[in-house]
């Protein structure tokens, strides 16, 4: 079958914003192009307060990822380690929130792990990951006629980014199950034995699968389980089942905010950090924080939805149809730990070097894994914020803040 897309699938695709974002985003990786707005962001910043006094101001998408600056703000933490709080910003697309970043529209963004580098990288963009947003909170959901991944050949599936968990996580599991990826213009045939990915915003997706343009999406909560409340799809695996307590969406902040505003860069962490505690244990005052019934209208998903990623309330369905495999992982749809742990990080750009990744990918090939383990993230803030709130303990970590990856694709 070959599904017409109406959406951003290659180089030859004109649809619109999703191809545009690609552009900006691709354009951002060559240095002439970048330099006007890195100037922008330190004109900016020179004119702006300094110092503590530096406002909080948030840029996210509508997706779970973004739990912990939220409730950060939502609580009022960022206020209560002294720092002024804007209210966030709320952007469509990978792309919007890259270039609000680099042109300094905000300051604190929750950005996929992979993306990350390309903006230090391809981009040389200098900010560093500060801490990790959450893990798992990702899911392979398919159409209703899609039973199992081979099912995938001939069809369409869509991604929110290539520097992304959820292409590394796609890609490998289409591969384990004997289908090719490829990235075809919208006219171009689809072989039966071919999963053609198409780059399309997290928001967009659900509509995508209802109208049949997709044959499924991967992609960050809550649209997952939008598509299950909607009737409109059905989860084929969770991320999370396939990597353990993988990073998604990192806490991201500028290096210059970083060098020249250490203590603000700690409270602001800090923040995070008990933000991410106390989501643990107040799942669903998180859930009904984040709908679009409370009165700071952060996202416009209904409780019902962000409910059934925040609570866990059915696994035994998803171990029962066998959507979970491994089930002596005891993990949550979602969970939160601040800790970026190098392991991971390593893990993701060896990961990244073997898959499909369009634009100019040179640099990335050119990466060393422990190089970028020490060299893109900065964990002294985390570090100190974890043994402020009782030590790794606290979230269940071990004491030596190490760990080995487990994947099982």
């Amino acid at each position: 079958m070959n599904d017409k897309v109406h959406i951003c699938a290659a180089s030859d695709c004109d649809c619109g914003m999703s191809r545009r974002d690609f552009l900006r985003v691709s354009a951002l990786s060559t240095a002439s192009i970048a330099a006007p707005l890195l100037f922008a962001g330190d004109a900016m910043a020179q004119q702006g307060p300094k110092g503590d006094d530096q406002p909080v101001k948030i840029g996210y998408l509508p997706i779970t990822d973004a739990t912990p600056l939220l409730v950060a703000h939502g609580r009022k933490l960022f206020e209560a380690e002294g720092l002024q709080a804007e209210a966030p910003r709320l952007f469509r697309s990978w792309a919007q929130i890259i270039e609000a970043f680099v042109s300094g529209q905000v300051n604190v963004i929750h950005l996929l792990s992979p993306a990350t580098m390309s903006v230090r990288y391809g981009a040389k963009f200098p900010a560093k990951v500060v801490a990790w947003n959450h893990i798992n909170g990702s899911a392979l959901t398919v159409a209703k006629d899609i039973n199992k991944v081979t099912d995938l050949g001939g069809r369409s599936v869509a991604i929110p980014f290539w520097y992304s968990i959820h292409n590394v996580l796609l890609q490998q599991i289409l591969t384990r199950n004997g289908l090719t990826v490829v990235s075809k213009g919208r006219e171009t045939a689809i072989g039966p034995k071919e999963v053609n990915l198409v780059v399309l915003a997290p928001a967009e997706m659900v509509s995508a699968l209802a109208s049949k343009s997709i044959a499924g999406f991967i992609v960050a909560e809550p649209f997952n389980a939008l598509a299950e409340t909607n009737g409109v799809g059905k989860i084929l695996r969770f991320s999370g089942d396939a990597w353990k307590n993988h990073a998604c969406c990192v806490t991201f902040l500028s290096e210059r905010d970083i060098s020249t505003r250490p203590e603000w860069a700690q409270r602001v962490t800090n923040a995070i950090v008990k933000a991410q505690l106390w989501t643990r244990s107040n799942q669903i005052d998180t859930a009904r924080l984040l709908s679009s019934s409370d009165s700071h209208r952060y996202t416009p998903h209904a409780l019902q939805v962000l409910s059934k990623v925040l609570t866990v309330t059915d696994y035994a369905e998803y171990e029962k149809s066998g959507v979970i495999v491994h089930k002596d992982w005891n993990q949550r749809r979602i969970d939160f730990q601040p800790f970026p742990f190098p392991s991971y990080t390593e893990q993701m750009v060896r990961a990244l070097q073997q898959v499909r990744v369009e634009g100019d990918t040179s640099f990335l090939h050119k990466l060393d894994p422990a190089f970028v383990a020490k060299d893109l993230v900065d964990d002294r803030f985390v570090r100190k914020a974890i043994a402020a709130v009782g030590g790794p303990a606290a979230f269940g970590l071990p004491a030596n803040l190490m760990r080995s990856e487990t994947l099982a694709i």
